[in-house]
């Protein structure tokens, strides 16, 4: 972002202080877009380019009416370049500007924005801005973030610091570029909804220039899932085949399978524990389940078979390692999830015709390294991950990322703190195997499954977050995957 920044004003002659009062405008119709009855608001404002922009957007709110209390938070004598010049601007319009001060009260305020540090900081938040941003975090007025909330690393999704300390915004507006550590991590907890404005920059600021990791947001889900010819039989629709669900851990199994049902699998069968098998015939007819007592049992069903699911329920002593190997020896198209990953993590092994799905402990014990360094950077973990074991490898999680054979990282940040819930990674798994089976490539079958499960929650979430099953995104993953049907053309 800050070469984008350089090349703007360096190469295509755009004066920074033009940039500058292109950002507080930006800022300027986000808060009328969001805050539309805001009267009085605080501006927080820091020692640089940051700082630049709300001394613009104070201008601004001071000229359109509105009570501004601009807050610097450093010495404004010490300013320098266009962020002298925006404050210099400010101060000529009428603005009042006041030093921060021990018991500054933000508790009067309609909205207060976070203009302190954006991408700059690298470091944890300490002192008075320390202080401030506790008192910007406590206070009872929404949070509006500059380019990035202060204290947020704009590479990782995380606070600079170990105490977690960055802004809680309410929404954030991000300029020139969206940064990669907006989207995963613990992004979602600081930047609230996200809001994008190019400043007017040149196309040719971009080019030559590659994302580090692209949004999905399921554009193609119509041509990957087209509708269905008249004539169409369950054989040409794919099969799909789930090993796990050991004793006491059938319900696992059981959900995956039937996602792989409601995403369009055409058949479905499941090998599990013969304590099992008839349960989940019983509770879901349409899946053909299977009890095993040993490896053997499974060569006419993978035979059968167009995609594999491993893992979920599946245990990891004895019984279920003869399985796993026996399955990974298969050479179809594979997703390999819960202790399906952790037989791995013993047993390391390439191949590229799978998919891995851990969530972050599972990524650590694949990696051999500890959770906390899997959160600390996602985009390094993921790349490393696909690096070792090959694949297609889906890091799951808020902002989830996948990560393919050439190392290109897509990230999906839908989903919703409902998703927090046993269950939601085996159906997860059935949705990708379900997928596979029909006949998409490992990364569409990888990317779509992500945000289709992400999105079913989305829509089941709306009774609230609280009580959400896994279960409750089955009916609308049925609708996601008809893209243009309406629910009740077929009733």
């Amino acid at each position: 972002m800050r070469e984008f920044d350089r090349l703007a004003i360096e190469q295509h002659n755009i004066p920074g202080y033009q940039l500058m009062q292109h950002a507080g405008m930006a800022a300027y119709r986000c808060l009328e877009k969001h805050w539309p009855l805001a009267e009085k608001v605080l501006i927080a404002c820091g020692p640089g380019n940051n700082g630049g922009d709300g001394y613009v957007l104070a201008r601004l709110c001071h000229e359109s009416g509105l009570s501004v209390m601009t807050i610097a938070l450093s010495d404004t004598q010490l300013l320098q370049g266009d962020a002298l010049t925006a404050y210099n601007d400010a101060v000529a319009s009428g603005v009042v500007v006041m030093q921060y001060y021990d018991d500054v009260d933000c508790s009067h305020y309609d909205l207060i924005v976070d203009a302190l540090f954006g991408t700059g900081l690298q470091r944890a938040l300490g002192g008075d801005a320390k202080a401030f941003v506790e008192k910007i975090n406590k206070a009872l007025a929404p949070a509006f973030a500059i380019d990035i909330p202060s204290g947020l690393l704009a590479d990782t999704g995380l606070p600079a610091g170990v105490d977690g300390l960055a802004v809680e915004a309410e929404v954030s507006l991000s300029f020139i570029g969206l940064k990669q550590g907006m989207f995963t991590g613990l992004a979602a907890n600081y930047c609230g909804a996200i809001e994008f404005d190019n400043l007017d920059v040149p196309a040719a600021v971009y080019s030559g220039h590659f994302a580090t990791a692209n949004r999905y947001l399921g554009a193609d889900i119509a041509e990957l899932l087209p509708p269905r010819k008249q004539a169409t039989h369950k054989g040409q629709c794919g099969h799909t085949l789930l090993v796990g669900g050991k004793i006491g851990h059938g319900g696992a199994i059981r959900m995956a399978a039937e996602a792989a049902l409601r995403v369009g699998s055409g058949l479905v069968t499941v090998a599990a524990h013969t304590s099992n098998a008839a349960l989940i015939s019983a509770a879901r007819p349409e899946i053909m389940s299977f009890g095993i007592d040993k490896a053997e049992i499974l060569k006419p069903l993978m035979a059968e078979a167009n995609a594999l699911v491993v893992g979920p329920g599946m245990g990891v002593g004895g019984m279920a390692t003869d399985l796993w190997h026996r399955l990974i020896n298969c050479e179809k198209p594979t997703v390999m999830d819960a202790d399906g990953l952790n037989i791995l993590a013993t047993n390391v092994k390439v191949y590229d015709n799978w998919i891995l799905t851990p969530h972050p402990g599972e990524a650590a014990r694949l990696l051999g390294v500890e959770t906390s360094e899997i959160q600390a950077d996602r985009f390094v973990a993921v790349k490393a991950l696909q690096q070792r074991y090959g694949g297609v490898v889906v890091l799951k999680g808020s902002g989830t990322l996948i990560c393919d054979q050439e190392g290109n990282i897509s990230v999906v940040n839908a989903g919703n703190p409902g998703m927090a819930s046993g269950g939601m990674g085996d159906v997860l798994a059935g949705v990708i195997g379900g997928l596979l089976a029909q006949g998409l490539s490992t990364i569409d079958a990888a990317r779509t499954g992500v945000w289709l499960h992400a999105t079913a929650a989305d829509s089941a979430v709306k009774m609230g977050e609280r009580g959400l099953l896994a279960t409750d995104l089955l009916p609308h993953l049925r609708g996601l995957v008809n893209p243009g049907v309406s629910p009740t053309a077929n009733s």
